[in-house]
């Protein structure tokens, strides 16, 4: 097929990008790579670089490219940032989302994959959480992908959209020369990684009185290259006719590591000391996200290759060693 990736050149976006291609489909990146790595980008994808609130550019990538399906990535990803500047999320996440799938609509492109996420779920009620409970996310990023689910809901009823909608855990991890790369840095993983390489003095533990065994957060870790495999049978489930037109599924290996588990977990893969510094909560930020997978793994056979934290860990460290200044290296 040929297929449109929204934010291709962004950390899972360029893993999915890779992905695609692979399992043979012609792809185009459609990236303004305010945050993504041209770099990244596999060299059989065509780019378009240009910004999803551009609607004129965005319909002219749609009439030339004829595309069979869209994969929606770009977004802003930073829960953290989300609660000091919300307006940014709902600009970015939500409105260029609704630009986006009015061009879908346009030019009649049949099948829509979008990258959610579990802050749509906020302090769940039972852990692991499965795709039909409570959706009431406690920061504006969730709620900014909440709205699209919704937008995408409506669509789909009133439109006949078919759409899978990914809700993704906490990436980790890196799949050959792909890697994760942000500027700044949010995310644990990586932020443990330059500790342990010097780039930074230590890592900050935000909150240790959260209702959890250690006080720290709980997070399921889901390695990169197992998301890029979801996103390609997601796309496939959608082109087969006599599949449902609607697809909802979380991804995750349905297992919680805390702060001080992946601090130590890290530890032990890189051999370095890795200083810690305490800190205040984050605002928004739930104590427990732990996702059960079995909806996908029934439906369309999907299964994590990496099930260890240690092993996620791994494959980030191997490619920091190969990269230490990440695609700048």
């Amino acid at each position: 097929m040929k297929i449109l990736v929204t934010g291709g050149g962004g950390y899972i976006g360029s893993v999915t990008t890779a992905a695609l291609v692979e399992a043979g489909h012609l792809v185009t990146v459609y990236d303004n790579f305010n945050k993504g790595h041209r770099a990244s980008v596999a060299k059989a994808a065509r780019i378009i670089d240009a910004d999803l609130a551009d609607r004129a550019a965005l319909s002219a990538a749609m009439h030339e490219g004829e595309f069979e399906g869209v994969v929606h990535m770009a977004a802003s990803i930073e829960a953290g940032e989300s609660m000091k500047a919300p307006e940014k999320y709902f600009r970015n996440n939500t409105a260029n989302a609704l630009t986006l799938l009015e061009a879908v609509l346009e030019f009649r492109i049949p099948r829509f994959v979008f990258s959610s996420t579990a802050a749509l779920y906020g302090n769940p009620k039972r852990t692991p959480i499965e795709e039909d409970d409570a959706l009431q996310p406690t920061n504006a990023y969730g709620e900014s992908k909440l709205l699209v689910e919704r937008m995408l809901e409506w669509f789909h009823r009133i439109h006949g959209l078919r759409y899978a909608s990914l809700r993704y855990f906490n990436a980790a991890g890196a799949v050959g020369e792909l890697g994760e790369d942000h500027n700044p840095e949010s995310h644990l993983i990586p932020i443990v990684l330059q500790a342990a390489q010097g780039v930074r003095p230590s890592v900050s533990i935000l909150g240790t009185d959260y209702p959890t065994p250690d006080g720290t957060c709980l997070r399921d870790y889901i390695h990169v290259g197992d998301l890029a495999a979801a996103h390609v049978l997601a796309l496939q489930r959608l082109g087969q006719d006599t599949e449902p037109e609607r697809l909802i599924y979380n991804l995750g290996t349905g297992r919680g590591f805390s702060v001080r588990e992946v601090i130590e977990t890290a530890r032990r893969v890189t051999g370095k000391a890795i200083a810690v510094v305490e800190s205040p909560r984050r605002p928004g930020d739930p104590p427990v996200l732990v996702a059960s997978s079995e909806k996908i793994k029934r439906e369309l056979h999907w299964a994590p290759k990496f099930t260890e934290l240690e092993r996620i860990i791994e494959s980030a460290w191997n490619w920091r060693l190969k990269h230490p200044r990440g695609y700048a290296s």
